[in-house]
């Protein structure tokens, strides 16, 4: 069946039902028979050729209730534990799979229905989709994915992305196994995240930041308080001690908006022991400038290309608040209080396929003598797929006294950076 032909059907179909009364939410058995009458008269016009036959009708009336009852190929795709990702471009869908390849989805579609699909996805939650809100983020499917769509003018048409999180709980072991980080590497970190160092994890999209941040969460003793905003919620760590924040949009008439500006600003108040921001991407940062001399540690993600252009990446973002603050200042502030950046990477598989994601870096920031930033490297891999090995670096002094106190008895900083530790 053409795109043309299932255009045209599912367009007859909905004027049928818009003057039938059917709800195709809670009559998908009249819907049914409805479109049974659609596609017969439909093929019966085909036969007098006037429009293209269609060569499986009953799949055709399969297809066409499924659409417009909310089950059509789109969530069919959401659905399949397989797939990671949905892209839409207008009336095409393609997803990535679990291994990281690349598919075009095989029933047709239109844009007209992948908009349906969307604004039903949407529907659930406090956002909208329209032309006085153009650009949209949301939690969607009970929490379970994130939802980005831009539609005209802001795109030419309408472009969507639904990222589904794994939920699994993603820990510093997990990494070891999937070859992202090696054991010593991992416990280092973990030392780090028990002395409530600040770490910045680094990154292109699609490296794994988000499932990196949640194995350092979950590395973070339980018994301290751990406050985390997101734009979108998308970390799902089990709190003990703590809470999850996230971002609202403006509402019709304009007010309400709270920004993940407002959120730092909210949780400096609440005593906590780690703060935890998924991902800084504007005047956020600003205020993590407070947030990193509050005497507590500090966790987030950055786009980056390296370990050392995410400290600028974070100035830059820092001054974007438009505070009047120096550059220099804020230089100042990052490069005496965040401890650690890790930087990971991703690629695809010339053997296999799929997509390989690594710890590229992890590296210290260490005093300067000049206003820029110095950093030095702990752990780095040359290449991907590259071990990650120990650079025979220490940490600096004010963050190796704090790593030293946490170790386990008779535990060396150097022995653990050298071979990890079995036990904690």
């Amino acid at each position: 069946m053409s795109v043309d032909a299932y255009a045209q059907l599912r367009k007859e179909a909905l004027a049928r039902i818009d003057g039938s009364g059917i709800d195709p939410g809670d009559q998908p058995e009249a819907v049914a028979r409805l479109l049974r009458t659609t596609v017969d008269d439909y093929q019966r016009r085909a036969h007098l050729g006037e429009v293209k036959t269609l060569v499986d009708p009953d799949a055709t009336v399969e297809r066409l209730v499924a659409s417009l009852t909310g089950r059509g190929p789109l969530m069919t795709l959401l659905e399949s534990p397989d797939i990671e990702e949905v892209f839409i471009e207008g009336d095409k869908v393609s997803f990535l799979e679990a291994g990281g390849v690349l598919r075009g989805a095989g029933e047709p579609s239109t844009e007209e229905e992948n908009r349906q699909a969307v604004l039903l996805l949407i529907s659930a939650t406090d956002r909208r989709l329209d032309a006085s809100s153009p650009v949209v983020q949301a939690r969607v499917l009970g929490g379970t994915a994130r939802l980005t769509a831009v539609i005209p003018p802001v795109s030419d048409h309408l472009s969507a992305t639904i990222r589904k999180y794994a939920l699994r709980r993603q820990t510093l072991d997990a990494l070891v196994r999937l070859g992202s980080l090696t054991p010593p590497a991992a416990a280092f970190l973990a030392l780090a995240m028990r002395a409530s160092a600040s770490v910045i994890v680094s990154g292109p999209p699609g490296s794994g930041k988000t499932s990196f941040l949640s194995a350092l969460m979950a590395s973070v003793p339980s018994e301290h308080c751990i406050r985390a905003c997101e734009e979108v919620r998308e970390l799902h760590v089990p709190l003990v001690h703590g809470s999850y924040y996230e971002a609202r949009p403006p509402s019709l008439g304009g007010g309400g908006e709270i920004t993940l500006r407002d959120l730092v600003k909210v949780i400096l108040a609440m005593r906590p022991d780690m703060i935890v921001v998924g991902e800084v991407r504007g005047a956020e940062a600003f205020e993590l400038t407070r947030a990193v001399n509050a005497g507590c540690g500090l966790a987030c993600t950055i786009h980056a290309n390296s370990a050392s252009d995410a400290l600028a990446a974070l100035v830059n973002s820092a001054l974007m608040a438009g505070e009047n603050v120096p550059e220099r200042v804020v230089r100042k502030v990052f490069s005496t209080s965040i401890d650690l950046l890790v930087h990971l990477d991703r690629a695809q598989d010339t053997n296999g396929g799929r997509v390989v994601r690594e710890t590229m870096e992890i590296k210290a920031v260490v005093p300067s003598l000049h206003e820029d930033f110095s950093t030095e490297a702990i752990y780095q891999r040359d290449r991907l797929g590259g071990p990650l090995e120990w650079t025979g670096a220490l940490p600096p002094d004010r963050l190796a006294r704090r790593l030293t106190s946490h170790l386990p008895e008779g535990a060396s900083l150097s022995g653990l950076l050298a071979h990890g530790v079995a036990e904690w």
